[in-house]
């Protein structure tokens, strides 16, 4: 895949699990919206989101999306999230709010989340799953156990 388009959330729990890099072994761009970094900044965010952020990596694009309209029971960064997935033709959108996440698969949004994202990563053989995940139940990332135990035996039957 060629251009993925990031919400908030994945960043953040790439970067806390010590992942992020990962995004341009599997994508030749990765973008997000000023909105999103706005949101990684946030003096609310871990520090080391912040400090990542404050110092972006070469790969990473940042689009100007202020203005846009916010959608109903959607956020800033994840209305920008789609709004930019949309308007550039991104070839995927990743994305955990399970609002967002409906709204853009309604508008024809190729999408995943954080566990998609390290299924994919694990399946070319970029990191372990197990891994991950038990570095994500460190974290305040909440997710469908009956996702986590199908791909958790995924994996666990190609290691």
């Amino acid at each position: 895949m060629r251009l993925v388009i990031a919400d908030t959330g994945p960043i953040n729990y790439l970067i806390l699990i010590g992942y992020i890099n990962v995004l341009p072994r599997i994508f030749e761009r990765i973008a997000l919206p000023s909105a999103v970094e706005t949101e990684l900044s946030n003096f609310l965010a871990p520090e080391i989101v912040r400090r990542w952020i404050a110092s972006p990596p070469a790969w990473l694009e940042v689009h100007d999306t202020s203005g846009l309209p916010l959608v109903s029971g959607l956020g800033k960064g994840e209305t920008a999230a789609i709004a930019l997935a949309e308007s550039i033709r991104a070839d995927l959108l990743l994305i955990d709010e399970r609002v967002g996440f409906g709204v853009a698969k309604r508008k024809g949004i190729r999408v995943t989340g954080t566990l998609g994202l390290l299924d994919l990563a694990a399946d070319r053989g970029l990191l372990d799953f197990t891994d991950a995940v038990e570095k994500l139940e460190a974290t305040s990332f909440r997710r469908p156990e009956a996702v986590v135990k199908a791909l958790l035996a995924k994996h666990r039957g190609t290691q």
